[in-house]
């Protein structure tokens, strides 16, 4: 099964990408844990949600890799989770990276900052775009993935991972 991750800082288009690219390639799509948590909670993350997102995100993961598809795409993962710990909590956790390593995405394709930012009620994070997106690089860099940076208009991002996930 081929694991391909849309990645990278908030209100890049993740979501919408990697909705798109799963329909395109006939795949799973695997939401966003954090966001449905986030959700579902009402109330401002902590650090002790840190590891039940991970959680979740593994589990809906695993559901959709039980489907047989070859392919499924993962709208985040857990070394989104690994960053994002990090950055607001100062919180790393050994289960997440062990598993983040283990469930790395065959392609990570990290979405750039060259889109408006859209508030949403659930994004904080305006100013710091361009720092969360090289944290992005650098970790994605560090562990060797495979990476393809999305730039450009809607169109043009959704032809870009098209063409990467060939």
């Amino acid at each position: 099964m081929r694991r391909i991750c849309v990645t990278g800082p908030e209100s890049t288009g993740k979501t919408t990408l990697a909705q798109h690219l799963a329909a395109s390639l006939g795949a799973p799509w695997v939401p966003e844990a954090s966001r449905l948590y986030a959700e579902r909670v009402g109330r401002d993350l902590t650090v002790d949600d840190v590891e039940p997102i991970a959680r979740e995100h593994a589990a809906m993961a695993d559901a959709a890799a039980a489907t047989g598809a070859a392919t499924i795409v993962l709208d985040t993962d857990l070394v989104s989770t690994s960053i994002y710990g990090r950055y607001y909590y100062d919180f790393t956790s050994k289960w997440i990276e062990a598993e983040s390593r283990r469930r790395a995405a065959d392609l990570y394709l990290l979405c750039d900052v060259d889109v408006p930012w859209i508030p949403d009620g659930i994004r904080d994070q305006p100013v710091e775009r361009e720092a969360m997106l090289e944290l992005f690089r650098a970790e994605l860099d560090a562990r060797n993935l495979n990476l393809v940076l999305i730039r450009g208009t809607w169109n043009e991002r959704l032809e870009r991972a098209k063409i990467a996930a060939q």
